[in-house]
């Protein structure tokens, strides 16, 4: 990646697409913190996330949630524990609070009734859900997906992209790594 330069505005879907190999995941993995980029920096809301100190990046941590294209869910935690967990990381919300704030996100992702289920127990469409219900937990500013629709059905692929509309037209910005345009 070099001589890269965008700017997404709240309310924006922006689309990173190419092959494999090309740099999407690190290009993502460099706008989350996970990796730090070899020259340039990242910066949110006019500010350097990447010269920040440990404070100030966690502060930006907070208004931004993440889909992994795996989902990324603790096994050993129930949906809505995986879904809280940033609740209990970012906010002072007790337990009580924190469950019943995380069964909301996992009933707009349409998981009523799953909350005490584990990942093993659910489907790859209802784990990307569940994902996307905690990449929501916090109400962020902005959302990065990473390959959302990467190895479900078409019919669940229009479940999961008719769920990333809801949360862009709520004005969230969305930055979007795909490896298949077709999938957009």
């Amino acid at each position: 990646l070099e001589e890269l330069n965008f700017s997404v505005s709240r309310g924006e879907i922006f689309f990173v697409i190419g092959g494999s190999g090309c740099g999407k995941s690190t290009l993502l993995r460099n706008l989350i913190g996970l990796q730090r980029p070899q020259a340039g920096g990242v910066r949110f809301f006019g500010e350097s996330f990447t010269e920040a100190d440990a404070m100030r990046r966690r502060e930006l941590l907070r208004t931004f949630g993440v889909l992994y294209q795996s989902a990324a869910l603790w096994s050993s935690l129930s949906l809505r524990e995986n879904v809280a967990l940033p609740l209990e990381e970012y906010t002072a919300l007790n337990r009580r609070e924190r469950d019943e704030l995380a069964a909301l996100k996992l009933a707009q992702v349409g998981l009523t009734g799953y909350e005490d289920y584990y990942p093993a127990e659910i489907s790859g469409g209802m784990k990307k859900r569940a994902g996307l219900a905690r990449a929501l937990a916090l109400d962020p500013d902005i959302v990065f997906f990473d390959e959302p629709s990467a190895g479900l059905s078409p019919l669940l692929q229009d479940q999961v992209f008719e769920r990333v509309k809801e949360v862009n037209e709520a004005g969230v910005a969305i930055i979007m790594v795909e490896q298949n345009a077709a999938r957009c």
